[in-house]
């Protein structure tokens, strides 16, 4: 039996319900000609979400990503590093004393998992360096995701790899060129360091990376192009800046640019937030609705559940439609 068919015939209520109706939500909404765009927030890279991520992604799923800085940079962490990663199964007991163990040893815990600095920061730091060097000298400016991209378009990265790289989102993503938009990205373990870079001196200014204003720009011709003929969806996996920022776009250009567009044909989030009309990231779909992000028909989920669970669920359950 197919994972598809095993949420069909399973998955009749409550949560499990409101998978199976957003999955069967997002196959209906491509099916339509569609788009779907995706937001990724939380740890899912380290949770390695890319193993199924990544074949929405070449399979055409999925067509623009804004996510978090440190998932952009911890699918390639786990890419280069894996094999020297901790995995720690007993994390919910572990004592002040064994975290301090831990980063003596330069372990940096992501719930049950470590990511070993030597091995995955600062070899990707290393090889990153030059290109914002480069670019500052030639006074041109990128964005965070594009030196990601050259770095793997140049196959600096390939004597490095300790997974198969199908199983890397942010491969997947460059293979088809989609954007990655990276708002907040000052807070990832890479952002910190290109702020020590400037800091210490070794880069004059920070010109040489186009920052969260620039993003929301192009951001803006993203939407507009790609919503010209059929609405694009919004797949939200987890709350906060990933998510925030990008919802945001349709009523930027609505009420400040005064300029016709497409509300969001679709929207489903995975959260495990407290529903309430005082966190955002735990809001229910209809509050959109008076932002002018969502409309009073657009389809509408809400699962409130594990989303290293879920996603990889729906993302099958997508995939075998």
């Amino acid at each position: 039996m197919s994972i598809r068919q095993f949420i069909k015939d399973n998955f009749k209520h409550f949560n499990a319900a409101a998978l199976t109706e957003a999955a069967e939500g997002y196959v209906e909404h491509l099916r339509k000609g569609g788009k779907m765009f995706l937001t990724l927030a939380g740890a899912l890279s380290t949770g390695e979400i890319g193993i199924t991520l990544a074949e929405m992604i070449r399979k055409e799923k999925v067509h623009g990503i804004c996510s978090t800085g440190a998932n952009l940079e911890e699918d390639i962490f786990n890419l280069i590093a894996h094999k020297s990663y901790k995995r720690i199964p007993h994390y919910r007991h572990l004592t002040p004393e064994e975290e301090l163990q831990l980063k003596d040893n330069r372990f940096n815990r992501v719930t049950d998992t470590c990511i070993p600095e030597a091995e995955a920061i600062e070899k990707l730091s290393k090889e990153l360096f030059p290109l914002y060097k480069k670019a500052e000298e030639e006074k041109k400016s990128f964005f965070p995701y594009e030196y990601f991209y050259e770095l793997i378009r140049s196959d600096a990265l390939k004597k490095y790899y300790e997974i198969d790289p199908k199983n890397s989102w942010v491969v997947a993503a460059c293979e088809k060129s989609l954007p990655i938009f990276t708002p907040g990205w000052e807070d990832s373990t890479l952002g910190n360091g290109m702020v020590a870079e400037v800091k210490s001196g070794r880069l004059k200014n920070f010109n040489f990376v186009k920052n969260g204003l620039e993003q929301m720009d192009y951001l803006i011709d993203w939407y507009l192009e790609n919503s010209k003929e059929k609405s694009v969806g919004f797949f939200q996996i987890g709350g906060g800046i990933a998510g925030d920022f990008a919802i945001c776009v349709v009523p930027l250009i609505r009420q400040d640019l005064k300029k016709e567009c497409r509300l969001w044909g679709y929207y489903c989030q995975i959260s495990d937030s407290t529903t309430s009309y005082g966190s955002y990231s735990g809001a229910v779909p209809n509050e959109k609705i008076t932002w002018e992000k969502l409309g009073l028909d657009t389809p509408k989920f809400m699962i409130e559940s594990d989303a290293t669970i879920v996603a990889p669920l729906i993302f099958r359950y997508v995939l075998e439609s």
